[in-house]
């Protein structure tokens, strides 16, 4: 034994004495395990007794012996009728220094992720007007789920998420996005991010080209980044992605054509089509991204590209996290029916059904018309933030610079050449402002064009000059104007 009998019973009574609102018996557990731990009792040791430490100690001998029973169960120390002794240990705790970490090279490509706040700041992009969510109505209908199905809820529900949520999604698709699909191509996943990784592991393997749009949402590359394929950069016009037939075919082509992201454009129809012939000619597989479709000010909605043809090799992606709440993580994807079929056994391995209570209260919220008459609200407002916020970029804004994205959704893009544009946002949080750089959407910084994205769906009007005003305050200051 390293530490002497006298000395082992100090080093207790001493953590006894200490022990804050452990219980004895922990407090004994934990001091006699540090101490084989740390070498400090050397293995073959004998303990004294537990009859002998109870005395010693002047507590029960039943606390004692739980203690020793559950080292002899973690194997720190044997007993057997000739005693407790302390255990070998293949390794023992020492200070030494912590274990240099490098990560995968697929991961350490990845683009860098995005500064979350909660609350988020004002032009934060990407973020609703949670504060206009019908919360009242929400909670009413949660509680009718959770009185009607009761401890059922608390059980896994379908891998591909709940039935229910499926068949409001596919009715809902087919009046507001013009798709002809029904409830069993449709999979409920965390979010369109969830949604992105759950086709990447179905339909690629590693060392397979993905186009991406360039510049993009940088999710889509993550999410191809960490697969191990290579992506490629397609760029942007006014009619949306550009078909590259030069380039190697993708395995995969991700584009968001309703409202491409950052930049707002929208894919032509004349484009959509000839995406459409060049996937089912090469065996491609297109991942639709619906992102901001719902909010679009000029005109009606576009149709959804998985719409125009029979059979299309699309993967259409659908999210609530911008049409009701970010943190409600409700995400969906819409397979072809031969996919659906296919994918069937591999999305019982991959995914475990969840959120169950959540799942059925956004069924009844949109099966009982709040989710359409809750857009058609959100839809005046943000027209109205999108508004203001131009009219902010007009008056205030003195540096040379390019507006995108005025058709719809939740942001505007500023093309603003020659600014750190990096710099610039990161000097705008200290504002408690949250724009973000649109360099950070292209896949190489060489070749990255520089401006601002701005949120308006989280701010009100109201604070859009003064927002404004000092975001030139801070790119002339970058330029040391």
């Amino acid at each position: 034994m390293n530490i002497p009998e006298d000395g082992l019973y100090a080093l207790l009574r001493r953590a006894l004495e200490d022990r804050a609102s452990l219980t004895r018996q922990r407090t004994l557990y934990v001091a006699l395990r540090d101490a084989v731990r740390q070498g400090r009792l050397k293995h073959g040791s004998l303990l004294p007794g537990s009859r002998v430490l109870a005395e010693m100690l002047h507590i029960s001998r039943n606390t004692v012996n739980a203690a020793l029973e559950q080292l002899a169960v973690e194997g720190y120390v044997l007993r057997d009728r000739q005693g407790t002794r302390v255990a070998k240990l293949a390794t023992v705790e020492r200070t030494d220094p912590a274990p240099s970490v490098t990560l995968a090279q697929r991961v350490q490509q990845l683009p860098g992720g995005v500064l979350r706040h909660s609350p988020a700041l004002a032009l934060t992009p990407g973020i609703p007007a949670a504060n206009y969510f019908p919360l009242a109505v929400w909670r009413r209908l949660a509680e009718r789920v959770w009185r009607d199905e009761g401890s059922l809820l608390l059980n896994y529900g379908e891998s591909a998420g709940e039935w229910r949520l499926r068949v409001a999604i596919a009715r809902h698709l087919a009046i507001s996005r013009g798709m002809d699909c029904d409830a069993e191509q449709i999979v409920i996943t965390e979010g369109a991010q969830e949604a992105l990784m759950l086709c990447v592991h179905l339909l690629s393997d590693v060392g397979d080209h993905a186009w991406v749009e360039e510049p993009g949402y940088g999710g889509a590359k993550s999410a191809f980044l960490a697969a191990g394929l290579e992506v490629v950069g397609m760029p942007i016009d006014d009619e949306g992605m550009v078909l590259n037939s030069a380039a190697r075919p993708p395995r995969m082509i991700y584009t968001s054509p309703s409202h491409q992201y950052p930049l707002g454009k929208v894919m032509s129809a004349a484009r959509r089509l000839a995406l459409l012939d060049y996937a089912r000619q090469m065996g491609s597989w297109i991942v639709e991204d619906d992102y901001d479709s719902e909010f679009r000010y000029p005109g009606e909605p576009i149709p959804a590209m998985s719409g125009m043809v029979a059979n299309p090799p699309v993967v259409y992606l659908g999210t609530f996290s911008k049409t009701l709440f970010p943190s409600l993580r409700i995400g969906f994807m819409v397979m072809p029916p031969a996919l659906a079929l296919a994918a069937g056994p591999a999305i019982g391995s991959l995914l475990r059904g969840g959120h169950r209570a959540e799942q059925l209260t956004l069924a009844r919220f949109i099966e009982d018309g709040h989710y359409a008459r809750h857009l058609a609200a959100m839809g005046r407002l943000y027209r109205k933030r999108q508004a203001h916020l131009l009219e902010a970029v007009h008056n205030e804004l003195h540096v040379a610079h390019q507006v995108y994205g005025g058709g719809g959704g939740l942001h505007l893009t500023l093309a603003i050449p020659g600014i750190d544009d990096e710099a610039v946002a990161h000097a705008a949080r200290q504002w408690q402002l949250a724009p973000h750089a649109l360099s950070r959407f292209w896949l190489h910084k060489s070749t990255a064009s520089s401006g601002l994205v701005l949120g308006y769906g989280n701010t009100s009007a109201s604070r859009f000059t003064a927002a404004v005003r000092t975001i030139n305050r801070l790119i002339e200051q970058s330029r040391g104007g």
